[in-house]
């Protein structure tokens, strides 16, 4: 296409009230299990429609290895947009991580496709 083509298409998106697609991602979030409810009502907070929690056991078969004790975790599983993980992980950092016993880790996933325009329109929170 040429480029008077592309900006005249690029109008009409504007126009048609269009918008780029925003980029998803899975927040994994391991924590204590006794903390899991907080996290999963912050994070709705932030636009999380979809969460799953999975229950799982501490690192070490033993009780205590190397001062490091078994504890139960949870992993959450959490579908946000990309704009949000920034200060999803702020807010980790500053009120949660910096706690009592508030240790546990967070990394993200990039979802990199998705058929269906309403399962990315409810993942995305995007109303139509």
């Amino acid at each position: 296409m040429k480029k008077k083509e592309l900006d005249n298409a690029h109008n009409k998106a504007k126009t048609d009230g269009l918008q780029a697609p925003k980029k998803l991602k899975i927040l994994v979030t391991i924590i204590d299990r006794k903390k899991v409810d907080f996290y999963v009502s912050n994070l709705e907070g932030f636009g999380a429609n979809v969460q799953e929690i999975i229950y799982a056991s501490g690192t070490t078969p033993r009780k205590d290895i190397l001062g490091i004790k078994v504890s139960e975790k949870a992993v959450l599983l959490s579908v946000v947009r990309e704009d949000k993980i920034k200060e999803i992980l702020a807010t980790y950092e500053d009120k949660y991580f910096q706690t009592k016993n508030g240790k546990g880790i967070a990394f993200t996933i990039p979802v990199k496709s998705m058929i269906g325009v309403t399962l990315y329109q409810f993942l995305a929170g995007i109303e139509r």
